[in-house]
């Protein structure tokens, strides 16, 4: 393929080809000799001129005239001796006291001189190996083709019509237009031409090759280009442009045919990319260490998503340490923990529920459902939460009472209600607060607290916040959903099953047995636990969520006031309060709730001074 002449070429064509055609011999005398010019000013220099046309311009073009020799006072016989002197010393042609000037003086005169033709058969087997040498030479090749042109004037002018001296003559002109190509593509490599739109250096190159398919120089100038793409490739990656790069790169593999330094080179830029990335993550990684850490830390994962590959692992641990100080903190989803308090105890464990999303409340056609829990809505945690794995404990709460010197609601009052066994009825039993069971006896330390009205619960999660210096308080109602069906969308926590799993909570269950032999007359049928009455924390089964007895136990404080139905509830989970209200909302199933106040989405209303047997709560922490 040809390209078109850049303007570097077409100055060095120019001179290159100076002196490379020559103008038609002057017709020798007596074979092939020449006949020397008689008169000419220019014939003590050697040379010549003779103007052609061609297409484009004129051009001189040089033209070898034998210098003229003086012959006054030497005979044949002394021109003879010095032209072998001349051709002993390599002096072939230069001036008038070189061999063939000399010689063919001698034929001048006497055009038979055999030593004559015979000197000259012989300087022309030298200028032809001569010639061949000068063609081949690695180094300072302008001077030698220049050298070797000149010879090739000489010797058509001595034998026009020899094949041999023709095909110097073509191979001179060859090799000269392949120098030219080849300076025009180094003039262009300097001046950052490489060509890779079709002209500069490597068009140059190419054109050189053309003309001589093993060129060294012409290699080593395509070689120098590709590597000039490749430096262009590797900027671009150190600047992060690796779309840049990358079109470089493929620039330069297109140059020459399997070139490994291709492959080399694309393993440096993706070294280029790799460091970076490490770079960026590590960055980005200190930065959600500061307190206002995470927007720097997203702008340097967004430059890292833009230079990285697709499915790049260290990418991938930048975004989610990103999104896990975006919707976690310092957290991570599952984890558990206890914060330390102050007076050298352990707050309840804790464990960090996953940010997400869950259809609330019951559906239109959900049996067992009412009015109050509709309509269904969709409600979304940016952010995860952390909530207390159990209910708060007797021993819990008797920390707080102790530290505090608080009188809770029932103790004030001096009563609260339980299951009394010989009725199979709650009543009001005097003498019963925070210390007592379900029947009014002595609850154990491990036992969920109940008899605690829900202004109780809510200055225990304030002395707990003081103590920790964390924010501590009672789930919101959609919290405390989202958490009871930990990822379930079914009627009951576990899902559509009308039969609790085994082992998966305290609810009633026909099985069930009471002290004195009683049985639920409404309950889950063929279902049984072993306890009538609370069972200690943490008895039954966690559910996907980690989390034990939301959805049995105890009935449970939450945060909200109560609201007849989720008309304008609040899509983000935050508890729908009013201030100074006192209808509050209890959720989740107890040990002696029905089984339509154990699906997911039940809710009940109670007065905020109630306290019960069959009531408890439990915490949650902002991360």
């Amino acid at each position: 393929m040809r390209f078109p002449l850049s303007s570097a070429l077409c100055a060095a064509l120019a001179v290159a080809l100076a002196g490379c055609t020559p103008s038609p011999p002057v017709p020798a005398t007596g074979g092939e000799g020449v006949q020397p010019a008689k008169a000419n000013p220019e014939a003590a220099a050697g040379q010549g001129t003779v103007t052609i046309a061609d297409d484009n311009a004129a051009e001189d073009i040089q033209q070898w005239i034998p210098p003229r020799v003086d012959r006054q006072q030497r005979s044949q016989a002394k021109l003879r001796r010095a032209a072998e002197q001349a051709f002993a010393r390599g002096h072939l042609y230069e001036d008038a006291d070189a061999a063939i000037p000399l010689w063919l003086a001698v034929q001048e005169e006497n055009p038979d001189d055999r030593h004559a033709r015979a000197g000259l058969q012989r300087a022309r087997q030298r200028l032809l190996q001569q010639a061949d040498a000068l063609l081949v030479r690695p180094l300072k090749q302008r001077e030698a083709l220049a050298e070797a042109g000149r010879q090739a004037l000489v010797l058509l002018t001595l034998a026009p019509k020899d094949e041999s001296v023709r095909a110097l003559q073509g191979r001179v002109e060859t090799a000269q237009r392949a120098v030219a190509y080849n300076r025009a593509g180094e003039d262009d490599l300097r001046a950052d031409r490489i060509g890779e739109e079709g002209d500069g250096a490597i068009a140059n190159f190419r054109e050189a090759l053309a003309l001589d398919e093993d060129n060294r120089r012409a290699r080593q100038g395509l070689a120098a280009a590709e590597s000039g793409l490749i430096r262009r490739a590797e900027d671009a990656a150190r600047a992060r442009d690796f779309a840049s790069a990358g079109a470089w790169l493929a620039e330069a593999s297109k140059v020459r045919d399997s070139s490994p330094t291709i492959a080399d080179a694309f393993e440096r830029i993706e070294q280029i990319r790799a460091a970076a990335l490490v770079q960026l993550r590590d960055a980005g990684l200190r930065d959600l260490t500061t307190p206002q850490g995470l927007k720097p830390a997203r702008g340097k994962l967004a430059e890292a998503l833009r230079i990285a590959l697709p499915g790049d692992p260290v990418v991938a641990q930048l975004r989610e340490r990103i999104d896990l100080a975006t919707h976690y903190g310092s957290f991570r989803p599952g984890q558990v923990f206890s914060d330390a308090l102050r007076d050298g105890g352990r707050g309840p464990q804790m464990i960090v529920v996953p940010h997400g999303g869950f259809q609330m409340g019951a559906g239109d056609a959900e049996p067992g459902a009412t009015d109050a829990e509709r309509p269904s809505h969709y409600v979304r945690f940016e952010r995860g939460f952390a909530m207390a794995i159990t209910e708060v404990t007797v021993a819990d709460f008797e920390r707080y009472v102790k530290a505090t010197n608080t009188r809770p609601r029932a103790t004030r009052r001096g009563h609260s209600v339980v299951y009394d066994e010989r009725s199979g009825n709650f009543i009001r039993r005097s003498g019963v607060d925070w210390r007592s069971d379900y029947d009014g006896s002595r609850a154990m330390g491990n036992s969920p607290v109940m008899h605690v009205s829900v202004r109780d619960a809510e200055n225990y999660a304030a002395w707990l916040s003081e103590q920790t210096g964390r924010s501590y308080r009672l789930p919101s109602e959609a919290e405390f959903e989202y958490a009871l069906r930990g990822g379930n969308s079914g009627r009951y926590p576990w899902g559509d099953a009308g039969l609790p799993p085994e082992g998966s909570g305290n609810f009633t269950g026909s099985r069930d047995t009471s002290p004195s032999g009683r049985h639920w007359h409404n309950a889950f049928v063929g279902y049984g636990d072993g306890w009538w009455g609370p069972a200690p924390v943490a008895t039954f089964q966690a559910n996907a969520y980690g989390l034990h007895d939301l959805s049995g136990n105890l009935s449970e404080w939450v945060a909200d006031c109560w609201h007849a139905s989720y008309r304008r509830a609040p899509s983000d989970g935050a508890a729908w309060f009013n201030p100074g209200c006192r209808s509050r909302v209890i959720r989740g199933g107890n040990w002696a709730n029905a089984p339509e106040q154990t699906r997911a989405a039940w809710r009940q209303s109670q007065d905020s001074d109630t306290t019960s047997a069959r009531i408890g709560f439990r915490l949650v922490r902002g991360i």
